[in-house]
């Protein structure tokens, strides 16, 4: 008798079926959490601690682990102006849908916005995409500011320490998704704003070279750029690249007011606590950087050159992505006419007056309705449009512009006579629950939502975001999204690209 049961206990477990929140990778075994139709795999280590004398180098690889490890909680964000962020921050989530199994579904590596500056990747639920979309879904952090793009000369890597983590991030995908049902042979990198900037450079980088294999680029052209004062006062004009000469002055210039110079001027810096070096974070806003083995040209001019990965794209904006960027700056202080003008002066110098009688005050709700849009055009839709078209050259490549006028206001910047519009990141609460919350759409907005996940998950899976039923998106047009229609738009006309073409010359 005592043999059956053991023969039967036995058999038992050998058949008993496996857990499926518990997954091995590389370095261990994590166990997620159940929510609705989807799992979830928080705060997964991809890359050791960049703290000590580790902060401002390459990421290392994790340490392994014994025993399995909680993956029911997002890892803390980067260092930033949050209390619970920590530069021992390098952790990715992983969201698939309940029956994902050894599927090989398609994956998607998702960078986030935040101008280089703040945000984390768990602050993007995927838990819709991965169900409706039928994808597995990547959500990852990388160093932030001072700490992921700060160079000095002789340091190794310089200016680039937020790009090896998302890299990183790649190879990780790479190396483990298969075991969480995502097939490594079938990658899009996607990012939104400094997530997109970071995609477009990637696409121009020997390193990421078979590490993805489709794009899709929001409200981050390689070719975005800012004149004197187009995206705050008083600032100079500005990319979303730095040099890296400019860089490693910056960085000089850091050291210096830390009373860190000399042959340890490193040493004493990584000395220092991280909420002193907190301080100099918007110093390094917008400094990924070029002229280093990483990306070798600027983004901007490798994309004219073709010096770019051959893969599909998905790349498109906002269609009023400066308005709440422009209300942040008439809180402070109203722009008035007066004001108007000095901004038109200040950004275009003698041909202010042209951009004036192009885009006179009157014809609009306010003054600062007319700069957000003189900015909108000139620094970001036009220079995507012209991004759009030089990849398209050499790359199947979908255009887009999103456009709910009543999109749910995520920036919460408000500012007289400035409606928010279809402002930058309003189209992310049409893809993600933004902070694990999702947001409360009406019927057509709900329709949208699930019109835009079927493209995104479609181009994801194919290269192409034509799917039966959906509206068609030709490789020739630019596609407007908006809840009462999805069409193709006159978007170069609609921006006046022609204009400030001529502008520029």
């Amino acid at each position: 008798m005592h043999l059956v049961l053991a023969i039967v206990t036995g058999l038992l477990t050998i058949v008993a079926p496996a857990d499926p929140l518990v997954v091995r990778t590389d370095t261990g075994q994590v166990r997620g959490v159940e929510s609705g139709a989807t799992r979830t795999f928080n705060g997964i280590r991809f890359a050791a601690p960049p703290v000590g004398e580790d902060r401002w180098k390459p990421p290392r690889p994790p340490e392994t682990w014994k025993d399995v490890a909680d993956a029911t909680k997002p890892g803390p964000a980067c260092t930033q102006y949050l209390p619970d962020s920590a530069e021992d921050c390098l952790f990715l989530n992983v969201t698939v849908p309940r029956d994902a199994g050894s599927r090989r579904l398609p994956v998607l590596v998702w960078l986030h916005g935040g101008g280089y500056t703040m945000d984390a990747g768990s602050l993007y639920g995927a838990q819709r995409l991965a169900d409706q979309g039928d994808v597995v879904v990547v959500t990852t952090n990388y160093r932030l500011g001072v700490f992921g793009y700060f160079g000095l000369p002789g340091l190794v890597g310089s200016g680039d320490f937020g790009l090896m983590d998302q890299l990183s991030a790649l190879r990780w995908t790479q190396r483990n998704i298969a075991a969480f049902g995502g097939d490594p042979r079938n990658v899009t990198l996607a990012g939104q704003s400094a997530g997109g900037m970071s995609t477009c450079a990637l696409l121009t980088s020997p390193a990421a070279a078979g590490l993805f294999h489709k794009a899709a680029i929001m409200s981050g052209s390689c070719l975005l750029d800012w004149p004197p004062g187009g995206l705050i006062p008083n600032q100079p004009a500005q990319t979303p690249y730095s040099p890296l000469a400019k860089t490693e002055a910056d960085g000089a210039a850091v050291a210096e007011s830390h009373g860190c110079e000399g042959p340890d001027a490193l040493g004493c810096l990584r000395r220092l606590p991280a909420a002193e070096l907190l301080k100099d974070h918007q110093s390094f806003a917008n400094h990924l950087t070029y002229g280093t083995p990483l990306l070798p040209l600027d983004p901007a001019k490798a994309v004219r050159r073709g010096a770019f990965h051959r893969v599909p794209v998905l790349s498109g904006g906002t269609h009023d992505e400066m308005r709440s960027f422009i209300a942040g700056v008439a809180q402070h202080k109203p722009i008035t006419e007066e004001r108007y003008q000095e901004f038109l002066r200040n950004a275009f110098g003698e041909r202010a007056d042209e951009v004036a009688a192009k885009y006179p005050s009157r014809d609009y709700e306010s003054p600062a309705m007319a700069w957000a849009t003189v900015t909108t055009d000139r620094s970001w839709a036009c220079p995507t449009a012209e991004g759009n078209r030089l990849l398209s050259r050499r790359t199947p490549l979908y255009a887009y512009e999103f456009d709910d006028k009543n999109a749910p206001d995520v920036n919460r910047i408000e500012a007289p006579g400035l409606p928010h519009g279809a402002a930058h990141a309003l189209d992310l609460v049409y893809l993600f629950e933004l902070s694990g919350v999702e947001k409360s759409l009406d019927p057509a907005q709900r329709r949208l939502s699930e019109q835009m996940i079927t493209y995104w998950t479609t181009f994801m899976r194919t290269g192409d975001p034509n799917a039966s039923g959906s509206p068609r998106w030709d490789r020739d047009v630019v596609l407007s999204l908006a809840p009462d229609a999805i069409r193709p738009v006159a978007h170069a006309a609609d921006h006046r690209c022609g204009f400030w073409a001529g502008l520029r010359s």
